[in-house]
């Protein structure tokens, strides 16, 4: 049977959209193409063998997104959570003040400058 075998894209609308991309490589590090996209890699995954993308649905009430307007989340896997945050807080941006630390790894959240809630994802070592 035919199936789905990742995430091929994640695409964001916005009102202004090159300073957005701008800012997501400014402070989430997202290297950006000459063509003002970026490509994320698998080869990038860290740590090594953590790699999986989780897709799924939730209820039209949930307050896991923030605000009851926003059809989609993200969820960034990262190399260093804390150190994002902190660029974040730096850039003012804002950050849910809630945290998780699950066995797979820890979780946090923030809003970009449209108010596009996004989470952050990173992976602990499979051991």
């Amino acid at each position: 049977m035919a199936r789905v075998t990742g995430i091929g894209g994640v695409f964001l609308r916005a009102k202004d959209p090159k300073s957005l991309r701008q800012w997501y490589a400014d402070h989430l590090g997202i290297h950006l193409e000459s063509y003002g996209g970026a490509k994320l890699k698998w080869s990038d995954e860290v740590p090594a063998g953590t790699g999986a993308t989780a897709w799924s649905t939730f209820p039209e009430n949930t307050d896991y997104f923030g605000e009851h307007t926003q059809q989609v989340m993200i969820n960034y896997r990262v190399d260093d959570i804390e150190g994002i945050l902190f660029n974040l807080k730096t850039a003012g941006a804002t950050i849910d003040p809630k945290r998780m630390d699950e066995g797979f790894g820890k979780f946090a959240w923030a809003t970009d400058p449209e108010g596009n809630r996004f989470e952050l994802w990173q992976p602990v070592a499979k051991g």
